[in-house]
């Protein structure tokens, strides 16, 4: 199976993330989702087959499920790269790689609000760990005896800063509206909820709770606008609804072999990243097909 770490198109690059390659085509993005993979804010060396398809194809899904509720900038799906010579100029028209069909989208160019918006439905993880230490998440007191892995009372937005390296940092709402303005911090919140409860509704259908997940989102003009991805195992903590136990930290369908192989092996978390075995990029490769295959009923062909 081929995996793809890197691109390299006739076409000027906007921008390169730990995952993604995005380039400029004027009024429009050309994003392709590669197989790379991070851990502990490094990327490994090695990639994960198939990864790059299921981030596009699972977050082409979701834009599609949601933009009812808010718009999002995805254009067109590259299923087939003929479709590029619409958002291109005849004279910059190229012989398109085969990587591009089925990983790579057209989006709409806008401007990014520098913002993560978290809503965590469960107690885990970070909000786990703070929890524990203060009987908070994300400053907010709890009641005591909460459990790991608990259904919290209400879904939590709890934003946090989009740092460009390094850990992003939490905000509280009045921080948000500092940084936003109070109406586009309230509107952020609500659309952010609004895209949670409707995608852990219909998970809970498919056998998946969505523990967590984190937005992001652009204005295009005015308009609040979702853009990068949307409820991936890359951004969503994703478990399988038929053995979640209260009390326990509980299976992801994510790079969780990842992170345990890294701690494992002692790696103090500073780049480079140790290259990974083959049992543990063939156990990644499963979970995030699965949660392909069983969010959206179909096969990752």
């Amino acid at each position: 199976m081929s995996v793809l770490l890197t691109t390299g198109l006739p076409l000027p690059l906007f921008i390169r993330g730990k995952v993604r390659d995005s380039y400029d085509l004027g009024s429009y993005l050309l994003i392709i989702a590669t197989d790379r993979i991070s851990a502990f804010d490094s990327v490994l060396p090695c990639g994960i087959p198939s990864k790059g398809l299921v981030l596009n194809q699972l977050s082409a899904f979701w834009f599609n499920r949601t933009q009812s509720l808010v718009p999002n900038h995805l254009v067109a799906v590259v299923d087939d790269t003929s479709c590029l010579d619409s958002y291109l100029p005849g004279q910059n028209r190229f012989d398109y790689p085969a990587y591009l069909a089925r990983r790579s989208m057209v989006v709409k160019k806008v401007k990014r609000i520098p913002v993560e918006c978290v809503v965590r439905g469960y107690l885990a993880g970070s909000a786990w760990a703070e929890y524990q230490q203060s009987g908070t998440i994300s400053g907010v007191s709890f009641p005591e005896g909460l459990k790991e892995s608990q259904q919290l009372p209400e879904p939590l937005f709890t934003p946090t800063t989009k740092a460009e390296s390094g850990h992003d940092q939490p905000l509280t709402m009045d921080e948000l509206g500092n940084l936003t303005g109070s109406a586009l911090a309230e509107e952020l919140k609500q659309k952010s909820l609004d895209i949670y409860n409707h995608g852990r509704e219909y998970a809970k259908t498919r056998g998946i709770i969505i523990a967590d997940t984190k937005l992001e989102f652009g204005l295009d003009g005015e308009k609040l606008i979702l853009i990068d991805e949307l409820l991936t195992p890359d951004s969503s903590r994703l478990w399988d609804k038929g053995r979640h136990q209260v009390g326990q930290s509980q299976p992801s369908y994510d790079k969780q072999p990842v992170r345990d192989w890294l701690t494992g092996t002692g790696w103090n978390k500073e780049p480079p990243a140790p290259m990974l075995p083959r049992e543990v990029i063939e156990a990644t490769t499963r979970r995030y097909q699965q949660a392909y295959e069983r969010l959206t009923g179909r096969k990752l062909e």
